[in-house]
């Protein structure tokens, strides 16, 4: 068993917001294999089924991302997972361009305050996360106010087939190895000019 992890913020006022593109990667593994993503348990929205041969929960937590850690590792150990082994987490990265992807298999939370409650729960920073790019805050902006806004119709744009590539990165995560999958999504992405 796999747990994929999509990060975010619950409810329709967080749509479609900077912070919330781990949700939006999830959904699209959610409608690729025709997994819905709609029981509650686990602090979270998740749903069970089969990803290329291995069985995968699809995990949304609703604790609001600073308490991420509640809701994976409350799945971590009812599904008895290694987060070593068998943990993926799809968030958002200020530090990214818009949509350039960077796969790790460990490491700091990188002031990621969701990533910081799962390393918190955890009691590890060892388990495979997948960044996606939302851009620098840009200066005069708060930090919080720039994660939660949403992005504008061109930035979106940018961004859905960063999700796609996220969803296929976390995929692949499932039975290649991690070295090769990184070498491949963490290459720069061409933006359009």
């Amino acid at each position: 068993m796999f747990i994929i992890a999509g990060l975010g913020n619950p409810g329709s006022r967080y749509e479609h917001t900077r912070h919330n593109a781990g949700f939006e990667a999830l959904d699209r593994l959610s409608d690729r294999y025709r997994i819905p993503v709609n029981t509650k348990k686990f602090q979270a929205l998740c749903g069970t089924g089969a990803i290329e041969g291995q069985k995968a929960l699809l995990l949304k937590p609703q604790t609001y991302m600073n308490l991420s850690g509640e809701s994976i590792r409350a799945a971590c150990d009812f599904y008895k997972v290694d987060p070593e082994e068998g943990l993926i987490v799809l968030y958002d990265d200020i530090s990214l361009p818009p949509g350039q992807l960077r796969i790790r298999e460990k490491g700091s939370a990188g002031g990621h305050n969701g990533i910081k409650s799962i390393i918190a729960h955890l009691g590890t920073q060892n388990f495979a996360r997948i960044k996606i790019g939302v851009g620098e805050k840009p200066s005069g902006f708060d930090l919080a106010d720039y994660v939660l806004s949403r992005f504008d119709k061109e930035a979106w744009e940018q961004m859905e087939p960063a999700f796609g590539r996220a969803a296929e990165a976390a995929v692949r995560l499932l039975y290649e190895d991690p070295e090769r999958v990184m070498n491949e999504f963490n290459t720069k992405t061409k933006t359009a000019s």
